[in-house]
């Protein structure tokens, strides 16, 4: 059996242009979200991230005060276009209650940091106390070699100590994921008085 078209008749179409998708600016997003504390949701969440190719940076979660109910606090770096997309799919998860961007909005963040470091010598324990005091940190644990340091702040804080600490040499540090809440505004107008 012979083919039935010829080279001759192969016609080459082009693809379709399609429409240029617009992209927003590419930054850290804070993303809180009620769900009911059951069984795969962190999975669900997760998953719904990773497909829209992002990676979660940050990620905290704990009960609240309602029974049944947990508190999630993500932070990961996205186009805000599809960072909105994923909102909205969030939103419509069965298990999620309640999902809010904190980006743009007056919030209060915070983590917590445990640093192991070195302190072999009286003068870098001196040094790393101070240090510690000048953060307002504690140190939680001690040992002939080193000292463990709890700090909580804001990133900024949190990256400025271990900078500090990194030249006595690090030997473990644990680190959370970022807390946060959106800051109450008590506006008065002056009329109201």
């Amino acid at each position: 059996m012979s083919d039935t078209l010829g080279k001759n008749d192969l016609e080459v179409v082009k693809a379709p242009k399609f429409r240029e998708i617009r992209k927003g600016s590419v930054r850290k997003h804070i993303i809180t979200l009620k769900v009911r504390n059951e069984i795969g949701v962190l999975a669900r969440i997760a998953t719904l991230i990773a497909g829209k190719g992002y990676n979660i940076e940050g990620l905290s979660v704990g009960e609240t005060h309602e029974k049944g109910i947990s508190r999630m606090t993500i932070e990961v770096t996205g186009d805000d276009i599809v960072i909105e997309q994923v909102v909205k799919q969030l939103r419509r998860l069965i298990d999620t209650l309640k999902v809010s961007d904190l980006t743009d909005v007056p919030h209060v963040e915070r983590e917590l940091v445990l640093i192991k470091v070195y302190t072999p010598t009286s003068r870098a324990r001196d040094e790393v106390l101070r240090i510690t005091e000048i953060f307002r940190g504690k140190i939680i644990d001690v040992s002939p070699e080193t000292y463990t340091i709890e700090v909580t702040g804001d990133e900024d804080k949190i990256n400025a100590m271990i900078e500090l600490l990194r030249p006595f040499g690090i030997k473990e540090m644990a680190r959370t994921g970022k807390v946060a809440m959106k800051r109450e505004m008590n506006i008065k107008e002056e009329n109201d008085e």
